[in-house]
């Protein structure tokens, strides 16, 4: 990538870290089927503020607030057809006005999974009961409202499913010019959410990469214990990683808390250890905020010439 960003040395681009953590600490409640989405079109401010926040902790890439925004999400709701689109672009052009107003960086379009429209939790299973080309056509509308958008990269994140994956490979292969990356929800250090072995997904996507259009597979949404093993696969592929895990605390349903730890300096170390098996794009998911992204870019090493 470039040789120098925000008069840095050359290395991994730094990601951002969880847009929703950040709006829950400004106070902002999430709860019902847009989560924060429903902030496009009421609190569009405070998600510029958030990318804000995390361009001065040190980011590269901001993500921009589209994980949940869809079209049939937002008429489900009650807006309009019209409004509904303008709201999916909206995503995209509130990271960007703050971008050009910090002065530098990136931004990615948020793409997230068919689950993440439902909101009844098949985001993380991929058991949709939608093939690739029902997964497909559902895409398919988003993809066009977004790639038109203006954004400098494409992020298809918490993608739980082979077939998901597949079908969104067909949107990149389809649309010349854009630069994607897939990152995949996993249940371990080997496999995605559905059991599909992570070697076998990234063998999917490696002929997209070699074409130009893919410019990372890797990994979100996920234990950080799992990361290292995930980003060696698809380094072994000879494709660029991408990895942005959630903090490392888990949610305990019984007792209605996040519990273990989620410390910033570990976190930081951490993508360390990322970096070293081959992750050029790093991170951070659910429960990091603007500290973590902080200690990552303290961590981070320039990248070998």
């Amino acid at each position: 990538m470039e040789e120098h960003r925000n008069g840095r040395p050359a290395g991994p681009l730094v990601l951002d870290g969880g847009l929703a953590t950040r709006l829950e600490a400004y106070g902002r409640d999430l709860g019902g089927g847009l989560w924060s989405a429903r902030l496009l079109a009421e609190e569009p401010d405070v998600i510029r503020r958030v990318h804000r926040d995390y361009f001065e902790a040190g980011a590269d890439v901001a993500i921009a607030a589209g994980y949940q925004a869809s079209v049939p999400a937002f008429t489900a709701r009650g807006y309009g057809r019209a409004e509904a689109e303008r709201l999916v672009v909206r995503s995209v052009e509130l990271a960007l006005a703050e971008r050009d107003a910090f002065g530098s960086g990136l931004v990615a379009a948020g793409v997230g999974p068919y689950g993440a429209a439902l909101a009844d939790g098949s985001e993380y299973t991929g058991a949709y009961g939608l093939d690739e080309d029902g997964l497909y056509q559902w895409h398919a509308e988003r993809w066009r409202l977004l790639v038109g958008a203006g954004a400098d990269l494409v992020a298809c994140e918490t993608i739980p499913s082979l077939a998901e994956a597949r079908a969104l490979a067909r949107l990149v292969r389809e649309t010349p010019g854009v630069r994607a990356w897939v990152s995949f929800s996993c249940r371990d250090g080997g496999h995605i959410s559905d059991g599909t072995p992570m070697r076998e997904a990234v063998a999917e996507l490696a002929p997209l990469h070699a074409g130009g259009g893919l410019v990372a597979v890797g990994v979100n949404c996920t234990a950080p214990r799992f990361v290292p093993s995930l980003v060696r696969t698809v380094a072994e592929a000879g494709v660029p990683a991408v990895a942005y895990p959630n903090s490392g605390e888990v949610w305990d349903a019984a007792a209605q808390r996040w519990t273990g730890t989620g410390e910033p300096e570990e976190f930081g170390a951490a993508a360390r250890l990322w970096q070293e098996a081959g992750a050029a794009l790093v991170g951070g998911c659910c429960r990091t905020g603007p500290e973590h992204i902080r200690s990552v870019r303290e961590h981070l090493s320039p990248a070998a010439p």
